[in-house]
């Protein structure tokens, strides 16, 4: 899968996950949280599908706050959707940070 399609479907998850939560719970952080944190990721899919600077790093940086949000949140609660949103983190923090240290989609 390419960089551009990790980072549109990685955004389309947060996103729907957070529209997801809530529609179940009515949590406006929820939203909020889920659809800027999947803008991000879908910003920087956009611009690596566009061959446009600073996709990888808007990926990168969507990575770095779910991960910063999601991974205490695991640590402290033990529950699967903190745990879920941390796998997917960590996968985005693995996948963009390669990218972004081999400069494989700079422009």
């Amino acid at each position: 899968m390419s960089l551009a399609n990790t980072a549109l479907l990685l955004g389309a998850l947060t996103a729907g996950g957070g529209i997801t939560g809530y529609i179940r719970t009515g949590s406006i952080p929820s939203v909020a949280a889920g659809v800027t944190v999947g803008l991000l990721y879908i910003l920087g899919g956009l611009r690596i599908q566009n061959r446009n600077p600073y996709g990888v790093e808007f990926a990168l940086l969507a990575s770095l706050v779910l991960a910063g949000s999601s991974i205490p949140r695991a640590i402290k609660s033990g529950k699967p959707l903190p745990i879920g949103l941390s796998l997917l983190a960590t996968f985005g923090l693995y996948t963009f940070g390669t990218a972004w240290q081999r400069g494989s989609a700079r422009v």
